[in-house]
């Protein structure tokens, strides 16, 4: 249920309606908007009767919510959520955000030159594994927290924030010392006890969807991270698995302006996955942009050829120059910049 408050109301007004809300039940997370502040009443109680929250001073409307992501909705704020990580802005309609590095942080001085090229070319964000989870347990496994402090190293030398994926609960308290962003992965979207614990976190998540996920399912996973009181999600759409076998997935653009339209969150779109093979990144990142997505994530090393993890979908810093050079154009035709 959602519950608009009128735009002049009190702050010891709202105050009463969600002490109303507590007494009937509910779990009440508050929006505040530009003009107005939206109270999300979250609980299973079909037989409820707004009259008794329509009533009280202050409020302005109230209106069940139909899709079982409460939180995650347009229903609850229409508003784009704007995520500031470090100063730097992700969401909404004026930018669009560009992460960048390679799969695996593998040594400092692979680091270090990743990270220096994409800043020059425009990078925010400096991505990389330092846990990496792999279908094949032989495959390299990542550094761990050696791995996190060069990666933390490289970004502060370069003015980058730094992105980087977190597997399960026992390694977020030292991802959180490294990164800006904790980053979930497909393998864990439905986890949901690990995604409650992630909700406990004051650092932003980035949460991927599952290869096999439907919007729903997405949003619901969100929906965790949410009510546990973290407010900083963004989602991430790096390909589904359907039947074709030319790609590695099947990059599904269509769900950027689809969640857009059910979701406030912000979406990243990562076509090095998406599409997993090198020369189709950089077509795959200029239509993600086209439709809309607030940011891209994509692989970037100097030698993917002797890469440990996905050097056939990593790019070369020239063609990461050349993938900057024309998504801001397409951003621009659209009346955005990128950051």
């Amino acid at each position: 249920m959602v519950v608009v408050v009128q735009e002049k109301a009190s702050e010891s007004s709202i105050e009463q309606i969600i002490k109303a809300l507590h007494d009937c039940g509910f779990d009440v997370h508050r929006s505040t908007g530009v003009n107005q502040t939206v109270l999300g009443a979250i609980g299973v109680q079909p037989d409820f009767d707004t009259r008794q929250i329509e009533l009280l001073p202050g409020v302005a409307q109230v209106y069940r919510i139909s899709e079982p992501f409460k939180l995650a909705s347009r229903s609850f704020r229409r508003e784009d959520s704007i995520l500031d990580v470090g100063g730097v802005k992700i969401g909404g309609s004026a930018v669009v955000v560009v992460m960048a590095g390679p799969c695996s942080v593998e040594s400092e001085s692979q680091i270090m030159t990743i990270a220096k090229s994409v800043a020059e070319n425009g990078a925010k964000f400096l991505r990389g594994g330092a846990f990496k989870p792999r279908t094949s347990p032989y495959a390299f496994q990542g550094m761990g927290e050696p791995g996190l402090k060069m990666m933390r190293k490289a970004a502060d030398e370069f003015g980058l924030q730094v992105i980087t994926e977190v597997m399960d609960m026992s390694q977020i308290a030292t991802v959180e010392k490294y990164s800006d962003i904790l980053q979930v992965g497909a393998r864990n979207m439905q986890n949901f006890t690990f995604l409650k614990e992630l909700g406990k976190s004051s650092k932003p998540v980035m949460l991927k969807r599952g290869p096999a996920s439907t919007f729903e399912e997405w949003l619901m996973s969100a929906e965790y991270i949410l009510s546990g009181g973290n407010h900083n999600v963004m989602l991430c759409e790096r390909g589904i698995r359907t039947f074709e076998t030319a790609t590695r997935n099947t990059m599904d653009i269509g769900a950027i302006p689809v969640i857009h339209s059910k979701s406030h969150l912000p979406i990243i779109a990562d076509p090095s996955h998406g599409i997993g093979i090198r020369n189709k990144v950089i077509p795959m990142a200029r239509a993600a942009v086209a439709a809309g997505a607030d940011g891209i994530i994509v692989e970037v090393h100097h030698d993917p050829d002797h890469a440990k993890s996905d050097g056939a979908q990593s790019l070369y810093p020239e063609q990461f120059k050349e993938l900057m050079q024309q998504v801001r154009i397409i951003a621009e035709a659209i009346g955005r910049s990128v950051a």
